[in-house]
């Protein structure tokens, strides 16, 4: 029997991340310590007392109760110098993990509360960073990191967050989102941004098929044309295993899988909102062997009390996985990414291969 993989080897690996919400993957220490610069009331004053509360209330079962506690992260990033600091943590945290190419969301429009601009907000992220980036380079950890603009669902800034994503091409905004709460706020209430986006050749992804299931996968795909599925986990709801060696795809699930469009899975984060039982019932382990497009998120390091090293431990534990398929998720996650082909194929070629290849020696 071989040995599972060590947790320490696993950090080592080279890994690819394309769902990770700013807001959702703050410094404890950070949260306390930008609270009290702008007066901010938390629920507790110590970093590992604060971790333990976002943690412990994110693991409500619910999506809603889960996106409450933004709340506390969002009130503090709301200051250029907040934004710049918290991003720029970000990509050295996540650098130090060994993630060499990462795609971080955030919502321009949740930021403003102190009257920044949403091209202050977004130039305040971008320079960021831009900085630790060049901060991790420094350490010996290269990261290269690309941001998506997110929209709320509820809210209606969609076509002015697609069109500032837009502008923002060039400098580092490689793709746009929609999300919060599903039940109620369907993704063809942004169907004119989608258009948009579509006519100016851009890329996005879609939060679908996590809190509510197949229809809200299908109207991001069908009418929406989504490139990738934010979670999309429910689509297992249209594959039945009543013989678990003969499952069957329905209509909807076959499309995906021919499609070849990525799922943004999000192990712990998945487990946290209900949509699903436990790492080990997760159905990323059914849509790997059905070889659909899985590939391995974060979604929120804070609430999760996570890295990408974590849940690629987490799955190793739970379905045995070895370094094959851990680089089988990298590598379907950088063919998925928002950057250009060339890109994407020179990260795989020479850094994530090779990276592998030395640690299954």
């Amino acid at each position: 029997m071989v040995a599972p993989l060590a947790y320490e080897e696993i950090r080592k690996a080279p890994k690819a991340l394309l769902h990770d919400h700013l807001d959702g993957g703050l410094r404890p220490a950070t949260v306390l310590e930008l609270a009290a610069d702008v007066g901010h009331q938390l629920p507790a004053q110590d970093a590992d007392e604060l971790s333990r509360w976002f943690e412990a209330s994110a693991n409500s079962g619910s999506l809603e109760r889960y996106l409450e506690t933004f709340a506390h992260t969002v009130a503090v990033m709301q200051t250029e110098p907040a934004l710049h600091r918290v991003a720029a943590e970000c990509a050295r945290d996540l650098a130090a993990d060994g993630v060499v190419y990462a795609e971080v969301r955030f919502a321009p429009e949740q930021h403003l509360q102190r009257g920044l601009t949403l091209e202050q907000v977004v130039e305040a992220v971008l320079a960021g960073f831009a900085d630790g980036v060049q901060q991790a380079a420094a350490a010996g950890t290269p990261i290269r990191v690309g941001t998506l603009l997110t929209a709320m669902r509820h809210a209606a800034r969609s076509m002015e967050i697609a069109e500032l994503a837009v502008r923002y091409r060039d400098a580092g905004v490689v793709g746009f989102d929609i999300a919060g709460a599903e039940a109620g706020f369907p993704p063809t209430r942004h169907l004119d941004a989608f258009e948009y986006l579509q006519r100016e050749n851009f890329h996005f992804t879609i939060h679908a098929g996590e809190a509510f299931g197949l229809p809200s996968i299908w109207q991001a795909i069908q009418w929406c044309g989504a490139d990738r599925l934010g979670h999309g986990v429910r689509i297992v709801d249209d594959i039945s295993v009543a013989d678990p060696h003969r499952p069957v795809l329905g209509r909807l699930a076959a499309y995906v899988r021919d499609k070849r469009i990525p799922l943004e899975l999000c192990p712990s984060s998945n487990v946290q909102t209900g949509a699903a039982k436990s790492i080990a019932e997760h159905p990323i382990g059914l849509l790997r062997d059905l070889r659909f497009r899985v590939t391995v998120n974060t979604d929120n390091r804070l609430m999760s009390g996570t890295s990408m090293s974590r849940e690629m431990a987490l799955l190793v534990e739970a379905f045995g996985y070895g370094w094959r398929e851990l680089q089988w998720f990298t590598i379907n996650a950088m063919k998925s990414a928002f950057i250009p082909f060339d890109e994407r194929l020179a990260i795989i070629d020479e850094v994530i291969k090779p990276g592998y290849a030395k640690l299954a020696e």
